[in-house]
């Protein structure tokens, strides 16, 4: 799960005694993800035995109902062959062990009596000065008030030895000014050691790969700059549409939704330097160093590296899916983007003058989450000579969901009497050579988070630095720019690939793990 969780000869050890409050106890982020997380992790052994979890939440339930909510919501998402941590059944003693560890506190996120309660529930859990975690499970617009009412009840303070961390969930801000404001506002009362913004992406196995394949392999790294490298491709496609999250996805929009976040997130692994070591310091260090050098573009070259699209009626995967303007909750002139594609440029030696082309939208043909590194094409004069086609660039393709694994696309000799390159690949699958429990991705966050070990989340500087670079197109988008219909079903708007193409260049198709 993390770092040496895999590695039979050096085992992990199990977490310190703690508590951990998940504010949002009701939610579905618990329930779908940070449950089925901590009972992963209990399944591992890595939680300590005197582990309890704390749920707050505004909805009157006591302990028991708490309890038997979300055991009967595992028990239904173990059966579900489309869930993450589908495993057919919930083990009983596991489940037990958890059960027996969670509580649920009723409050008022912005009552101060609801915190002194708190307080002294946690004595009454776990003893005077015991280590806490704090989730903040809830609506992005509570992170402010939750962290500076966790300080005034005397919370968020560390006597003997003892850990007071906050974990926030994204959306950390919506532009590049409500970031900065939310961080200045936490970071009065929290110092940024106690802080742990959570992106669940950099939890997956494949994005962490990404490390792995760059570092501890020769054949990758001296090819990895601009000197070999033509483009970059990272793509986020997704075959649901907004579904039940109409009123959010109105306001919020693809942009805001994937791109500062996940994708920023997978584009800094990409480029940053190798770090100096694997210590938190370190790695944090250098992928810091790759978001800053993101070149920041006028609103005006926004206009032009930026595409909006907005599903209209098609067919996914066989359903019929209604345009994104009928969906409940949605405006039936909604200009928001479901679908959104940006091209940027990375200012520093190794990445000069190769472009990184970020898509990602809802609705589309299939769902797959992937990083394509597209290499500059060998001469092609010998091939065109004997009466051949030019060489194809070569793809190195790091899928991170959901078929993980790593294909190399090159060429080969076509059998027969004539000297014709054929595209071939060579395709390692993760399922092939490891056995890849179920998981839902916080697994490995929430443990380093008991741990303290913050290489997987992001400082206040690596968020401004990811908004600073998004702002251009949101202010660009805010007084022109169309917003370009495209089929459910599809690839995404014709746009999209115009973006491309003027640079003589083109899109992987969303047509599986063997395209090109």
């Amino acid at each position: 799960m993390t770092r040496g969780m895999a590695d039979s000869s050096n085992p992990p050890k199990s977490a310190p005694k703690s508590v951990l409050v998940i504010f949002g106890a009701a939610g579905d982020l618990t329930k779908r993800l940070l449950i089925p997380a901590l009972y992963n992790l209990r399944a591992a052994n890595l939680l300590d035995p005197d582990f309890k979890v704390l749920g707050v939440d505004h909805n009157a339930r006591d302990d028991q109902t708490f309890r038997k909510n979300l055991e009967e919501f595992l028990q239904d998402q173990a059966a579900d062959k489309d869930s993450e941590s589908a495993e057919g059944r919930v083990d009983k003693a596991t489940w037990d062990w958890l059960g027996d560890r969670l509580f649920y506190q009723v409050a008022d996120f912005s009552d101060d009596a609801s915190y002194r309660e708190l307080a002294v529930r946690l004595e009454a859990l776990a003893g005077k000065g015991a280590s806490v975690v704090f989730y903040l499970a809830v609506s992005s617009r509570w992170f402010g008030d939750i962290v500076e009412q966790l300080a005034k009840a005397g919370l968020t303070r560390e006597d003997g030895g003892s850990f007071r961390r906050v974990v926030i969930e994204k959306p950390f801000g919506s532009d590049l000014a409500s970031a900065k404001a939310l961080n200045r506002r936490i970071l009065t009362y929290l110092g940024e050691s106690q802080i742990y913004r959570i992106d669940h992406f950099l939890g997956k196995e494949t994005v962490r790969n990404i490390m792995v394949t760059r570092f501890a392999n020769g054949v990758f790294e001296p090819l990895w700059s601009r000197l070999h490298v033509d483009h970059v491709q990272i793509s986020a496609a997704e075959t649901v549409g907004v579904q039940d999250r109409g009123a959010f996805y109105d306001k919020t929009g693809a942009l805001r939704d994937m791109v500062p976040n996940h994708l920023f997130q997978i584009l800094a692994m990409i480029a940053m330097e190798p770090p100096n070591s694997f210590a938190p310091e370190a790695v944090q260090a250098e992928t810091s160093r790759g978001f800053e050098a993101v070149e920041v573009q006028s609103p005006q070259q926004a206009l032009v590296n930026g595409v909006r699209g907005q599903y209209c009626a098609g067919e996914v995967e066989g359903r019929t899916v209604s345009a994104y303007r009928h969906e409940p909750n949605v405006s039936a002139d909604s200009e928001a983007e479901t679908y959104v594609a940006l091209k940027f440029t990375i200012d520093n030696w190794r990445w000069a003058g190769v472009p990184f082309y970020l898509r990602t939208g809802k609705a589309l043909r299939r769902r797959v989450t992937e990083v394509a590194i597209r290499f500059k094409p060998a001469p092609a004069a010998l091939f065109v000579a004997s009466g051949g086609r030019p060489p194809v660039c070569n793809t190195l393709v790091m899928r991170i969901e959901p078929d993980q694994g790593v294909a190399l696309h090159f060429e080969a000799k076509q059998p027969g009497p004539d000297v014709i390159p054929q595209e071939v690949a060579m395709d390692f699958r993760y399922v092939d050579y490891f056995k890849v429990a179920p998981a839902t991705g916080y697994e490995t966050l929430i443990y380093d988070c008991l741990i303290g070990d913050q290489t997987l989340f992001k400082r206040a500087e690596d968020i401004e630095f990811a908004w600073r670079a998004v702002q251009p197109f949101l202010d660009a988008w805010e007084s022109g720019g169309e917003v370009h219909g495209y089929p459910a079903g599809s690839d995404g708007p014709a746009a999209a690939d115009a973006l491309l193409a003027r640079d003589g260049r083109s899109w992987r198709p969303l047509t599986g793990p063997g395209a090109r």
